[in-house]
């Protein structure tokens, strides 16, 4: 018999606030990194998903574009990362409500970029 590790079948794991508050300290972290230095570098550095998430944040609808994204696709796989794969589902089904509340509160703490 091997001594490795069961695989556990049990209830998945739910992203608690503390997950939620660190989500946002990441991505208004890197919102302002690309309002300071642009997306050159960062481009490069984050994977396309992290990218498609600060530019939904910043509103860079070119870049969303770029990489075949939108509003509805960002938000939707970001659901699961808030709220756990069956939070996420059902945020889905009553129209990502509950998503984009939360996207809307780190605009917020974002701010507009300066004039």
């Amino acid at each position: 018999m091997s001594d490795a590790k069961r695989i556990s079948w049990g209830k998945p794991r739910q992203p608690t606030d503390a997950d939620r508050d660190a989500l946002r300290d990441d991505l208004l972290a890197r919102a302002r990194a690309v309002r300071v230095d642009g997306w050159a570098n960062h481009r490069t550095e984050w994977p396309a998903g992290q990218v498609a998430v600060v530019a939904y944040v910043v509103g860079d609808a070119e870049v969303l574009a770029e990489l075949e994204e939108n509003e509805s696709t960002v938000l939707s796989r970001y659901a699961a990362d808030l709220f756990g794969f069956v939070g996420g589902r059902k945020d889905n089904e009553k129209g990502l409500v509950a998503t984009q509340a939360w996207f809307d509160a780190v605009r917020k703490a974002l701010g507009n970029p300066a004039s």
